[in-house]
């Protein structure tokens, strides 16, 4: 009976704060987006040359926070429109990695300065990774399709009939989208607080540690692979991570189950199997698995050396 008071009370503390904070950042972030149209996009990354490009590409994918099934699209729409394909490339990595909405739940959930490592480390992934993929020439790979809604998920990617001109029909459109993607976010945080409350409940310490402890550097590489079919959205697994931190697990797994599902997903490697050719698609497979696992190993020698 204490086990599933301690849970109930874990639940409705987690949730009121993962939603309230939800709002408040996806409406910040939304007022934001009414002034960074995908022709904005384009102009700012078809201007800067060489590590510029994919500073800026990295810098507007974390200031978007779309899934991978809406960043396709637009990610499309530029390579499309002449935008350069490195600086695309570290706007596609960066996009659903790394956003103000994400870097809010770590930083309520584990702490500044995991806030502060993980949006640093994927920063610098996008960025390389967009310039690496260029330099290789990988650039031919990419298909040149049309591309006019492909979204793999719930989420919504319609467009409004009519841009919002004014700063009030602004402010009125950023809160319905704010709305609109609160209702498609809000179960995945609500199933995210379930699940941590009952890990904190009912699951024994002894148990988390056993298999993902801090001593299993195994556990990292096998997280960062599961992650991929898991497919578990960023806003689920940042509530359930921190309560298996509680009970002992390893901040690398975490980070790599986070960076491996959230970065290449199933659905997105499938959406983007029909936009890129093989070898392009296996680059990114790989690359987002190496970084997924290069920052879990990160993140384990960063938690070992505050024990």
């Amino acid at each position: 009976m204490n086990n599933l008071a301690s849970a109930g009370r874990y639940f409705l503390i987690i949730s009121c704060e993962l939603l309230a904070l939800f709002i408040g950042v996806s409406f910040l972030v939304a007022l934001l987006q009414e002034f960074i149209s995908e022709e904005t996009l384009r102009n700012v990354l078809g201007k800067p040359r060489k590590w510029l490009g994919n500073i800026l590409g990295a810098a507007l994918g974390a200031v978007t926070p779309f899934c991978s099934c809406s960043t396709i699209p637009i990610m499309v729409g530029l390579l499309n429109g002449g935008a350069p394909f490195g600086a695309t490339m570290s706007f596609l990595i960066s996009s659903p990695l790394l956003n103000p909405v994400i870097l809010a739940l770590f930083l309520t959930m584990l702490g500044w300065k995991i806030a502060l490592i993980y949006g640093v480390l994927t920063f610098v992934c996008a960025v390389l990774l967009g310039a690496l993929w260029e330099r290789l020439g990988l650039a031919g790979d990419y298909k040149k399709v049309q591309l006019e809604s492909a979204c793999c998920c719930d989420c919504e990617t319609s467009k409004p009939i009519a841009k919002p001109v004014t700063r009030n029909e602004k402010v009125r459109h950023a809160g319905a989208q704010t709305w609109t993607l609160f209702r498609q976010v809000v179960p995945y945080l609500i199933i995210g607080a379930g699940i941590g409350a009952f890990i904190y409940g009912f699951v024994p310490e002894e148990f988390i540690i056993r298999v993902a402890g801090p001593g299993k550097p195994w556990a990292i590489p096998v997280a960062a692979v599961i992650g991929v079919p898991m497919y578990i959205r960023v806003e689920t697994i940042i509530p359930i991570g921190a309560v298996l931190m509680e009970k002992g697990m390893s901040l690398g797994a975490l980070m790599a189950l986070i960076i491996g599902g959230a970065g290449a997903s199933i659905p997105e490697v499938t959406l983007l199997a029909s936009i890129f050719k093989p070898r392009l698609v296996a680059a990114f497979v790989i690359t987002i698995l190496a970084v997924a696992m290069l920052s879990g190993f990160i993140f384990q020698v960063f938690q070992l050396s505050l024990l």
